[in-house]
């Protein structure tokens, strides 16, 4: 096998290599189970509520730590 691999060469392994790999992928891709599009929609929800809070609270301590570094600059020394 191994002398079969070398005389094909570069392009033949490179070829062979793409062809598993996509016969691989269509294989794994054929056991998934896709949800539902209301579960879609809800797990869609849940995650841009998230993104709202955690940039709310993210800008939050951003703007505490800014005006406590603001207060520190302008002490007098």
């Amino acid at each position: 096998m191994a002398k079969a691999q070398e005389q094909r060469g570069f392009l033949g392994r490179a070829r062979d290599a793409v062809v598993t790999f996509y016969r691989e992928t269509v294989g794994e891709l054929r056991k998934v189970v896709w949800p539902t599009w209301l579960e879609a929609r809800n797990l869609t929800a849940i995650v841009l509520v998230v993104i709202f809070v955690m940039a709310a609270v993210l800008g939050s301590f951003d703007w505490i730590f800014a005006q406590l570094i603001r207060l520190l600059v302008s002490l007098p020394v």
